[in-house]
């Protein structure tokens, strides 16, 4: 793996830190939308935006949402904007597939919850790159993930790739992850890594942590097998370009 050097360890609460880096030309291949396409290139971590309690709170609606499903190999999804959930080898549409049950499982509390997280994310991303809120939208895929040690049994489940959203996506500028696990505490492995010519930046997940990046070449990046426990965390991501942008989940 080369040189590992960690920008966000599990035990130290960061208020804010920023690396700045190149941009790549993945941007210059999409149309550009002023104000809001990276111009300024890089990525964050934060403890200082959703408390831990908050996180609990959250990974509670994603355990809850997942104890419906779960997928047959080590990596499970749910996804609240489109009920995508994994269940055995495939997908199913968490809102067809339960109905009105669905309202047994969240709350209008739970989509509040959310929304407010997703927003404090937004603005402080846009505050970090100098781009106006307003200007980014949410956009597909914007999901929960469980992972533990589980063998893979599909292409799904090979999380630990490396790979660079913009390039998997298209739609993404800014990345961000919510974790609401604890490294080394509730699992073991899954750290995330970026992965630079020449080193690996990591950072260890722990609830309530954000990290952010922009969606370009600049960070590729992977997930390390986890090896032991489960981890958790809500992959939110935003788009410059209104016609890829996604709303909020409501209960139906």
């Amino acid at each position: 793996d080369g040189v590992t050097e960690v920008l966000a360890r599990h035990g130290e609460s960061l208020q804010d830190k920023f690396v700045e880096i190149p941009c790549s030309e993945d941007y210059d291949s999409h149309k550009r939308f002023e104000g809001c396409t990276p111009r300024r290139c890089g990525r964050g971590v934060t403890d200082a935006v959703i408390t831990r309690e908050e996180a609990e709170r959250i990974r509670r609606i994603a355990e809850r949402g997942l104890s419906l499903g779960g997928s047959d190999g080590g990596a499970s999804i749910l996804d609240l904007h489109s009920g995508a959930l994994s269940l055995g080898k495939h997908f199913v549409n968490l809102y067809r597939y339960f109905g009105d049950k669905i309202q047994d499982i969240f709350t209008e509390e739970d989509f509040a919850l959310y929304r407010d997280v997703r927003q404090r994310i937004q603005q402080r991303i846009a505050q970090a790159f100098g781009i106006s809120s307003a200007s980014m939208y949410l956009t597909k895929p914007t999901f929960f993930s469980r992972i533990n040690n589980t063998e893979a049994k599909t292409t799904h489940d090979e999380y630990w790739h490396p790979h660079v959203d913009k390039v998997t996506y298209g739609s993404f500028d800014y990345t961000s992850l919510l974790y609401l696990s604890d490294y080394t505490e509730d699992f073991g492995g899954g750290r995330f890594v970026f992965m630079d010519a020449g080193s690996n930046k990591t950072i260890e997940p722990r609830a309530g942590r954000v990290s952010f990046f922009t969606s370009g070449s600049e960070n590729l990046h992977r997930v390390e097998k986890v090896h032991w426990g489960t981890r958790y965390a809500i992959t939110i991501s935003f788009t410059c370009n209104p016609d890829h942008g996604i709303g909020d989940p409501v209960l139906m």
